[in-house]
């Protein structure tokens, strides 16, 4: 896949993959996807007692992936047949493949007409929803899938073991990630970690909202009120690199340090968070890092 296209300076444009699983339309970003394979004829490798939701282990390109059973995990019904593409994504520093039935297109659409899903429960696997020549797109939250799977390769309870304590409560942290099981676990870690004053949202532009509203009530004294932001890349309304373009981009806002958090940071794609001036991008596993990082660039 051509990895460019996403996003180059924040311009709040993306590019879907639609595809179909058991009937229905669902969508995934360009950007996590590696390739689009048939589905091995006589490739596929059983493991012993496994998780219902692994179909087996495949071969794609002298590499040994993990084969999800994505219509298995949207249904929770053991289909008779396998479909016939597969999926190869990278995200959260691993490469893993999702059967699905068939690709439909690929769209460039905007952040803007994804819509949240009525259902914002931790246990959700829609992060939005997608209005697309007359039928809805649903977009699957494939980390979630992949951490329910094997809680390890995400950021679950496990890792705020990792986390040390200091008072950091006289630090104002604001987070933006459209995940309400992130959203918590971020609490949790950074609760652990001591910070205390924190103002959470769900998506970029609320975030903004509440920047620009700060700006308006005191200027650029506004950085006591909010001294550092975290934010996801994915999210609907607005993605994470135009929330960081247009802080960056801002004559008050601009000296507010910028954390990108997300599944997506890669040595491939790095340069888009450079692009939009990020003071520091961190890949979701790594939440003893997220600390250490805060701590550095606020000087604790």
């Amino acid at each position: 896949m051509n990895n460019n296209i996403l996003l180059e300076s924040g311009t709040g444009e993306l590019e879907i993959i639609e595809f179909i699983a058991n009937g229905n339309h669902y969508a995934i970003n360009v950007v996590k996807v590696k390739e689009v394979i048939e589905m091995p004829k006589s490739g596929l490798t059983k493991l012993p007692d496994p998780k219902p939701e692994i179909a087996g282990l495949i071969l794609c390109r002298d590499e040994i992936l993990t084969l999800i059973d994505l219509k298995y995990v949207l249904s929770k019904r053991e289909a008779l047949n396998l479909g016939s593409k597969v999926i190869v994504c990278e995200f959260n520093k691993i490469k893993v493949s999702f059967n699905i039935d068939d690709i439909v297109a690929v769209h460039r659409i905007k952040w803007s007409e994804i819509r949240k899903p009525d259902d914002l429960s931790e246990n959700s696997l829609a992060v939005g929803n997608i209005l697309l020549n007359g039928k809805v797109l649903i977009m699957l939250d494939f980390e979630k899938i992949v951490t329910d799977i094997c809680p390890s390769v995400g950021i679950s309870e496990d890792r705020l073991i990792q986390v040390d304590y200091k008072d950091r409560s006289h630090i104002r942290l604001v987070l933006a990630d459209d995940s309400a099981l992130i959203r918590r676990l971020l609490k949790d870690t950074l609760t652990k970690a001591g910070f205390k004053n924190l103002r959470i949202f769900d998506d970029g532009s609320q975030a903004l909202a509440y920047l620009r509203g700060l700006v308006e009530e005191s200027g650029e004294n506004f950085i006591k009120e909010a001294q550092l932001l975290i934010t996801d890349i994915e999210m609907p309304q607005m993605d994470g690199l135009t929330l960081t373009r247009r802080i960056k981009e801002d004559e008050k806002l601009k000296k507010l340090p910028v954390v990108i958090f997300s599944s997506l940071i890669t040595q491939e794609l790095r340069h888009k968070g450079e692009s939009v001036k990020a003071d520091a991008q961190l890949s979701k596993p790594e939440v003893s890092e997220l600390v250490d990082t805060i701590d550095r660039l606020l000087g604790i």
